[in-house]
């Protein structure tokens, strides 16, 4: 008997390491990626500002060939929503909102997951001059895990994950505006 009481103190005592532990674990995260691009910010930023076109250079986007999308508003306004769905878990359902505009210098997008997991997270784009013809475009996306999901920061390197697909989406986007 006293055994077996040592061996359910020591099972729950291993179950509920991980749960002490997410404790101290962060439970946010931010990302940003740059490019410069040779051309004057005015035409970069009425680009970027259009949410149909990150059709063309989002990563997230490409992934699935058979991405079904809808729109609703004007693109490039405040309250502008692009929603997609797809059956590939990576792309799963959701829609991006236009939040707020600063001419020629920000845009601000609120991203709703739908499935495979539900999640509001705040995303932006920056653009600024860089020299007479040049724009750095900034593409920067912030996220969360809850208690206690947030030990898959254990496992996953989200920032690069993310990073990364930005980068590859800025790349897109430079090569892009870079043969208009």
């Amino acid at each position: 008997m006293k055994m077996l009481k040592k061996i359910s103190i020591g099972i729950l005592v291993l179950l509920a390491i991980p749960f002490v532990a997410a404790l101290f674990i962060k439970t946010s995260y931010e990302v940003e990626r740059s490019v410069i691009i040779d051309k004057p910010v005015e035409q970069v930023f009425s680009y970027v500002k259009m949410l149909k076109n990150q059709n063309h250079y989002a990563t997230w986007g490409m992934k699935d060939p058979n991405i079904k999308r809808t729109y609703s508003g004007v693109d490039g306004t405040v309250g502008f929503i692009s929603k997609w769905s797809s059956e590939d878990p990576e792309v799963g359902v959701g829609e991006q909102e236009i939040k707020a505009i600063k001419p020629n210098k920000r845009i601000d997008f609120e991203l709703r997951f739908l499935k495979p997991f539900e999640a509001t997270e705040p995303a932006y784009m920056l653009t600024s001059s860089h020299g007479e013809n040049a724009t750095k475009v900034s593409w920067g996306f912030k996220g969360h895990l809850d208690y206690p999901m947030n030990l898959m920061f254990l496992f996953i390197d989200f920032e690069a994950q993310i990073g990364n697909d930005l980068q590859n989406g800025l790349d897109n986007l430079k090569n892009i505006l870079d043969k208009q």
